[in-house]
């Protein structure tokens, strides 16, 4: 059932209504999003129904160009920014973003070092042939496992958060008579103006160290042999737009740094990430240009008040660097105009997916657009909400959009700005698999991870019969989509 175009609706205060509901935003798609003489939706100069005919939906699509570009700007951006005091810079990619063996190699190619927050993600990066030493390893609760991979790999940095690890990692280091570069998590009481759940600076947290317990850590540390304090390191959130909350941060840390300073050299100041992205038309980042050269300044002002040296910088961003690269295709397999009891209606568009390949809204409310992909529409918009398949009223791709009153079931759906914390909270609730993800480049598409069958989600059941039925458990995969075998297609003895 397709929407009456004259349906009265109510719409959030934020959203605007487009004056055309096939437009790209160009904040919020990648550069090389466009639409076809067809109406098409072409990403990387692929139109997105040729990718549905040969990965199937729903898909991630992620534009290497546009991450390999941001990456070099970012980079530059930094270095250019530091060196303006006189000191280098060093960028991480924040692999939690999203993390593949391609995407190392990609950011890596480009000049960025990689930051892991656990034993997995440092072998995804090991694997894609990262250098240890440009490495950081993040985590509250890293594990004796953990650290001890970590220090045999050569691991560059360790982020501490806790006097429990210091003991940990000095036990380690003792045994195998190494020394480990090490940096101390601290907490500098700044708010990011986002969701309390992004927020990751608050002092009744998870993370790091407040400012008053931070000098006995960094105390400690110097009493171990084989820790080598480098510098401090603090985080304030995510998607943050401005450099107030930055410099406020930079303020507060720089005054932690220049008494520490009093103990030993400290060459290193790492300010995080948490640079934001526009996932709607009307989000407005802040250009990383501007961010770096903000921070730099802010750090830079506050050592000279102190009289202190500026130190060397470094940060991790990873939203801002594969955010705007990505973007989700989905089908569409329903619509429903749905009455409001103001008296309006809403219209509600369901797609195969949902929270298991997009946990955000669920997670923190967040906000995306969306557009038809299959074709262009001249009817008149309307308020839709973007719902997926999945048992649970919470279950929300996209909680306020205009589009076509037209849309129908078989057109697909984009959904952009997916590059970042999509994939990596990816999940099988309701049994469902996990997409494939296929990064564009240069005209052509490869798969870069494999997607889940229902056959893979079953070989994992330890409780399934080994004897074969004769049954077929999932339909022909599409590309990306790689069939597994499960234990009851094993061959019966002869």
């Amino acid at each position: 059932m397709s929407a009456d175009p004259h349906i009265r609706s109510v719409a959030p205060a934020w959203l605007e209504r487009p004056a055309d509901a096939n437009g790209l935003a160009p904040a919020v798609w990648p550069a090389a999003a466009t639409r076809g003489a067809d109406g098409v939706l072409e990403l990387g100069g692929i139109p997105a129904t040729a990718l549905r005919e040969r990965f199937g939906t729903p898909l991630y699509v992620v534009d290497e160009d546009e991450v390999r570009g941001t990456a070099r700007r970012t980079l530059d951006a930094f270095r250019a920014a530091a060196a303006l005091h006189g000191v280098q810079a060093r960028v991480y990619y924040a692999g939690k973003a999203f993390l593949s063996t391609e995407v190392v190699r990609w950011v890596t190619e480009e000049g960025l070092a990689v930051d892991v927050c656990s034993g997995g993600e440092l072998a995804v990066a090991l694997a894609a042939g990262a250098d240890p030493a440009r490495l950081g390893f993040h985590g509250n609760n890293k594990s004796m496992a953990e650290l001890e991979r970590a220090v045999e790999a050569g691991i560059g940095s360790i982020v501490i958060d806790s006097l429990i690890e210091i003991e940990r990692l000095a036990a380690i280091l003792e045994r195998r008579g190494a020394t480990q570069a090490v940096l101390l998590r601290v907490n500098s009481g700044v708010h990011a103006e986002t969701h309390d759940f992004l927020a990751t600076a608050h002092e009744d947290q998870k993370f790091g160290f407040t400012l008053t317990d931070a000098p006995a850590a960094a105390a400690r540390i110097r009493e171990l042999p084989g820790l080598e304090l480098v510098g401090l390191h603090c985080h304030i959130g995510s998607q943050i737009f401005g450099t107030a909350g930055f410099e406020e941060s930079a303020s507060r840390l720089v005054e932690l740094h220049a008494e520490l300073r009093e103990g030993g050299e400290l060459p290193v100041l790492n300010l995080g990430g948490g640079f934001g992205i526009a996932y709607t038309s009307v989000d407005d980042p802040t250009p990383i240009e501007a961010l770096a050269l903000g921070i730099a300044e802010a750090v830079a002002r506050q050592c000279e008040v102190r009289g202190i040296p500026v130190p060397n910088l470094a940060f991790e961003p990873g939203r801002a660097i594969v955010g705007r690269a990505g973007v989700t295709l989905y089908e569409i397999g329903t619509t429903k105009p749905v009455a409001l009891e103001s008296g309006d209606f809403r219209l509600y568009v369901s797609v195969d997916g949902g929270m298991s390949d997009n946990a955000r809204p669920a997670l923190y409310g967040a906000q995306f657009s969306a557009r038809i992909a299959s074709r262009a529409s001249d009817v008149e918009p309307v308020l839709t909400r973007v719902v997926g398949k999945h048992c649970e009223s919470g279950d929300i791709v996209v909680d306020a959009e205009y589009l076509p009153g037209d849309v129908s079931p078989g057109d697909m759906l984009a959904v952009p700005a997916t590059g970042a914390y999509c994939f990596s909270l990816s999940n099988n609730y309701n049994y469902v698999p996990r997409p494939p993800v296929v990064a564009l480049r240069g005209g052509e598409a490869r798969v870069i991870v494999r997607g889940e069958t229902i056959d893979d989600l079953l070989a994992r059941d330890a409780g399934l019969s080994t004897v074969h039925d004769g049954r077929e458990l999932a339909g022909a995969p599409t590309e990306g989509r790689q069939r597994m075998p499960v234990p009851s297609e094993r061959s019966e003895p002869k």
